[in-house]
């Protein structure tokens, strides 16, 4: 969200804060310099220089052909080719300049200016400087691009007045007008818009999108500048298909919280045939402490719409990585230190939104809300130990009931208290380490419908114990000339769990772990605290890595890893004992040997079927900047396989000399940009985008088109349009972040600007 309106920005820069605020404190507190050809005058009254005249007075500086000096009205007078330069860069030059130098009063005739902020200016017919923070522009003109051959550059702002208070922070046009390739196409007989990054009140640029669901979205935003910590954006939506809507996001920063809310409303849907609507809310604080490290913690935040066919329709509305499963999560927390052990006291409650499809097939299992959630978790070393032995615990209780439009399979509700905890030694030297462990779970079960052994209730308890150690090799090399660090790091997991029985027990948070380089090395096949898996197994691995030795970038890395069982294992992920006594061999590399080269690989091979399960090749290439071709492969076998690629790459530069009406046109460069997923099971497209931006220098054309499946047969496409004038602002729907999100190593043809932020009153 850019705070600064289009037309706006270009006349806040007609005279920069830069350019006149340093020329008006210099001329106060900085001595005149004064160097010329030939200098004469009368002592404290008047000094006439003339021939490469140069005035310096701190960081502003004046160049002329003749100039008189007043010292009794502290007035200098430029005549002839009359140049102002900062030392921002910014640059001034015309016929005649008269100039208070002290109170900074005076005028500057048909003034051609350039400001190296943005890499633009313009001319102007007269500036008027009423004072260090007051200036007045008549007939001024403002552009990036320089003229074509009839004279006229390929986008032009120009006002009848401009009036700047930089005290103020506030600037009025008047009589402004936005042309585009001679075209007008943005107008405003007055406006007003601040004069630096800084907040203010007003009307931003318009943004257009386009798309199957909605049809033409047209939002026109209003930003409120409430108080330094406070802000709030009104945001009238017209949907071509839907009706009229009204976005809104409402944003704090206070000394002891923060939050922002954001809302979407559709009072009429004229497709859905109701009211729709979207809510997402975000709070953090402490209380009873004078700062968060010694106070009460508490957080709030959640995501909540009208109906379930809600994330098809405003897919861009909802911020979430699970936008069929949207969070309500409250928690309150303190810390304490109890006897060297560093601890925490928490609170917690969450709730699930599940939004199901209509599609039998296409349904999901909802987790279970946790309603309360209450604990203590902690960690460090045993109090009046110094043998190092480090100890981590974790005591719950949880009450965990299902939404009600559950569709999975039957699943209690219930209590559980739980308590985890490990002791550990680690002892390590330059090059080898070794870390023991004994860990336990304990839980215990009360259930609101019977178990399936028609248990209302149970407990176990379970050990673990496991010794962790590596060792780390290393040695001098070189490749291609280039002087390399090889390292050969083994290592030997042992794992020892006994076997409980833990079938009846229901699953409230509890899932199959990936098997993973990372997994393969954790004592534990489950994530959660419902299942343990019996052990009896050690883990092998060995990485080597190649660093440069000049600075430590990592050039290569390759590894392996496997597990042997030294018994069966019963408590598997897929219900069914383990007797293979070697796992599936696991196989990581990356290489970044080149600049130019990325590699990425993961292999998981099976020796009982002698075939890969798992697979993820990836590979980029990106010669230089806005250069960047890359591909990737992954294969889940018998579930998933897909092909992805992604580019943004130059596809045609024009003439960089070329002239005439057209030349701003045929000088540019024109990119292509994409990403296409395809699913090789399915023998089709499930995700693409595809794109092109033009870059002309001084104005960028982007056209991208978007596809996102939300469904086996459904799918989400929109087509977005933007023109970034440089140095001005940015027209019509913004495909950036998609760009930035979905195309690896994706560059921007240019800088972004960044939100202004709120006043941070927090301490």
């Amino acid at each position: 969200m850019s705070h600064l309106h289009p037309l706006a920005l270009a006349a806040a820069l007609l005279l920069s804060p830069a350019g006149a605020r340093a020329q008006g404190a210099a001329a106060s507190n900085a001595p005149v310099i004064l160097k010329a050809i030939d200098i004469r005058g009368r002592p404290d009254l008047e000094v006439i220089a003339e021939g490469d005249v140069e005035l310096q007075r701190g960081r502003v500086t004046i160049r002329t052909d003749r100039l008189s000096y007043d010292n009794v009205e502290d007035r200098a007078r430029a005549r002839g080719r009359v140049q102002v330069l900062t030392a921002e860069g910014d640059r001034f030059s015309g016929p005649e300049l008269n100039l208070r130098l002290q109170r900074f009063e005076g005028y500057f005739l048909q003034p051609e200016y350039f400001f190296a902020r943005t890499g633009a200016g313009g001319r102007a017919a007269r500036i008027d400087f009423l004072d260090s923070d007051r200036t007045q522009l008549s007939g001024a003109t403002y552009t990036s691009c320089s003229a074509d051959g009839g004279g006229t550059p390929a986008w032009l702002l120009t006002t009848d007045r401009v009036k700047l208070d930089f005290e103020a922070n506030e600037g009025v046009a008047e009589g402004a007008v936005l042309r585009f390739l001679g075209l007008p196409i943005l107008a405003a007989p007055v406006l007003s818009f601040p004069l630096s990054d800084a907040r203010k009140s007003g009307w931003l640029p318009p943004s257009i999108d386009l798309d199957n669901k909605g049809g033409l979205e047209v939002k026109v935003p209003y930003y409120w500048n409430i108080a330094p910590q406070r802000d709030a954006t009104l945001t009238p939506v017209i949907y071509s298909r839907r009706g009229l809507g009204l976005d809104s996001e409402f944003r704090y920063l206070e000394p002891r919280h923060r939050g922002e809310l954001q809302s979407h409303w559709l009072p009429s849907d004229r497709v859905f045939g109701d009211p729709r609507y979207a809510l997402q809310w975000q709070q953090r604080g402490f209380a009873f402490g004078k700062t968060q490290a010694d106070a009460l913690r508490w957080g709030h935040e959640g995501l909540r719409v009208s109906d379930e066919t809600y994330w098809k329709d405003f897919p861009r509305v909802l911020r979430s990585l699970t936008p069929r499963l949207l969070p309500l999560a409250t928690q309150i927390e303190r810390d304490w230190v109890v006897g060297g052990l560093q601890s925490t006291l928490y609170a917690r409650t969450q709730h699930w939104q599940v939004l199901q499809d209509a599609d039998p097939q296409a349904l999901i299992s909802a987790p279970y809300h946790r309603l309360p959630q209450l604990g203590w978790r902690g960690a460090g070393s045993l109090p009046g130990w110094n043998s190092g032995l480090g100890v981590d615990f974790e005591a719950e209780i949880n009450r965990f009931t299902l939404p009600a439009n559950d569709t999975g399979a039957a699943r209690p509700d219930g209590w559980r208290a739980h308590a985890l905890a490990s002791v550990s030694q680690t002892w390590r030297t330059p090059g080898a380490w070794l870390a023991p462990r004994l860990a336990f779970n304990l839980a215990s079960y009360r259930t609101d419908t019977p178990m399936s052994d028609g248990r209302r209730s149970a407990a176990r308890a379970i050990p673990t114990f496991s010794i962790d150690g590596g060792l780390v090799f290393e040695r001098e090399t070189s490749w291609f000339g280039r002087t390399l660090r090889q390292t050969l790091e083994p290592r030997l997991l042992y794992v020892n769990t006994p076997l409980r029985q833990q079938a009846t027990l229901p699953l409230f948070d509890t899932a199959a772990k990936d098997f993973n380089t990372v997994s393969a090395f954790s004592d534990n096949a489950f994530s959660g605290v419902d299942r343990v898996s019996d052990a009896h197994q050690i883990t092998a691995g060995v990485t080597t890595r190649l660093l440069d030795a000049g600075h430590g970038v990592e050039a290569l890395r390759l590894g392996l890893a496997q597990r042997y069982l030294l018994r069966d294992q019963q408590i598997t992920p897929d219900g069914k004992p383990l007797t293979q006594r070697f796992s599936d061999l696991l196989l990581v590399g990356s290489a970044h040997l080149s600049p130019r080269w990325t590699f990425d690989a993961a292999l998981q091979y099976s020796p009982e079927i002698d075939r890969a399960t798992r697979s993820v090749l990836s590979a980029r290439y990106s010669p230089g900047a806005m250069h960047t071709l890359a591909a990737s492969y992954r294969l889940a076998r018998g579930a998933s396989e897909h092909l992805d690629l992604g580019w943004q790459w130059p596809v045609y530069r024009g003439d960089p000399n070329a002239t005439g009406g057209s030349g701003a046109i045929c000088r540019g460069t024109l990119y292509s940009v994409g990403r296409i997923n395809y699913s090789m099971k399915d023998s089709r497209i499930t995700d693409s985008l595809v794109g092109f931006e033009y870059d002309t220098g001084c104005w960028i054309g982007r056209v991208v088109a978007e596809r996102v499946s939300t469904g086996r047969t459904e799918a989400t496409t929109r087509l977005l349009l933007q023109l970034e004038l440089v140095g001005l602002s940015r027209l019509g729907s913004n495909p950036l972040q998609v760009l930035k999100d979905n195309i690896p190593g994706y560059k921007l043809l240019r800088e972004d600007r960044a939100d202004p932020p709120l006043r941070d009153y927090t301490h």
